[in-house]
């Protein structure tokens, strides 16, 4: 199968990449650095150059494969409203390039506010209100409705693995700037995890199942608390792990106090997908994970 794979040197699409490369099936990948474009060619992809707003590109691409796979978002916090738009825009014109086929769109969107006080489940719709400035899924679901062949991989709150720079990375360089490796004081907060390579994984199975489902979970570890992970995170670099209050977390208080717990159940069923990677706390448990906090 040939798929366009957008964020394909992404933390999460370049082992996408590798996925469905190692199980035979032909990567046209969207590349905004040169640089990069360099590993998705030696690993026996083919290079489309530009960006989310180059959308001519993305319809053309789109277009000429058999399958679309979007992994790319800005994680540029600082504007993370124009990042939203910028993905909502980019999926709709994926979509126009699909209308009318039976070609797949995989899209990929987060588990933040789905269920209040249990895990969230796939069923679980996505809110709708002008508070949700991140439109993946409902975009997504926007075309099912037009009859373009769309599904959405709900990524874990934590994708992690050796070199991540996500949310964990986060806490960890808060920790070296403060001093105290900290947990939300109010809540017992729990994120759901998954290593990089099992959600690479599930990607590729998604697809060759046929995208049978709207919606599947990354999920390999249901709800992990902060407090755990703060307490890894304190004993690595030998500081101590506290409770804090939300202004000890600055602009990222909103994502520390999100509670974004998970199941996979229905996936895992559908799928036949069964991780095997090291957890996210064995991964805490090994220096290299913190070279780059």
């Amino acid at each position: 199968m040939h798929v366009f794979l957008t964020g394909a040197t992404g933390w999460v699409g370049a082992k996408v990449a590798a996925e469905l490369l190692a199980a035979g099936h032909q990567v046209s990948g969207l590349v905004r650095n040169a640089d990069k474009a360099q590993a998705l060619l030696a690993a026996g992809g083919q290079v489309v150059h530009g960006t989310l707003d180059d959308h001519q590109v993305l319809f053309d691409a789109a277009t000429q494969a058999d399958a679309v796979i979007h992994t790319a978002f800005s994680h540029d916090f600082s504007r993370f409203a124009e990042s939203c738009i910028q993905d909502q825009r980019a999926i709709e014109v994926l979509g126009e390039a699909l209308m009318g086929s039976q070609r797949p769109l995989i899209v990929t969107a987060g588990l933040a506010r789905l269920a209040q006080g249990r895990l969230a489940i796939e069923e679980d719709k996505p809110g709708s209100g002008p508070e949700y400035l991140r439109r993946s899924e409902q975009t997504a679901m926007k075309l099912a409705q037009q009859g373009v062949r769309t599904a959405t991989v709900r990524l874990a709150a934590t994708v992690h693995g050796i070199g991540d720079h996500g949310f964990i990375p986060m806490l960890i360089a808060l920790a070296k700037q403060t001093g105290v490796s900290a947990w939300p004081k109010e809540g017992n907060i729990r994120w759901a995890a998954v290593h990089r390579l099992d959600a690479a994984k599930l990607y590729r199975l998604a697809l060759e199942s046929g995208v049978t489902q709207p919606v599947y979970h990354a999920v390999a570890e249901e709800g992990i608390t902060l407090r755990e992970i703060a307490v890894a995170i304190g004993q690595m670099l030998g500081l101590p792990a506290e409770p804090r209050e939300a202004a000890h977390f600055g602009w990222f208080a909103s994502f520390a106090a999100s509670d974004m717990s998970a199941s996979s159940e229905q996936t895992r069923k559908v799928l036949g997908w069964q991780p095997t990677q090291r957890d996210l706390l064995t991964d805490l448990r090994d220096g290299a994970y913190y070279a780059n906090s």
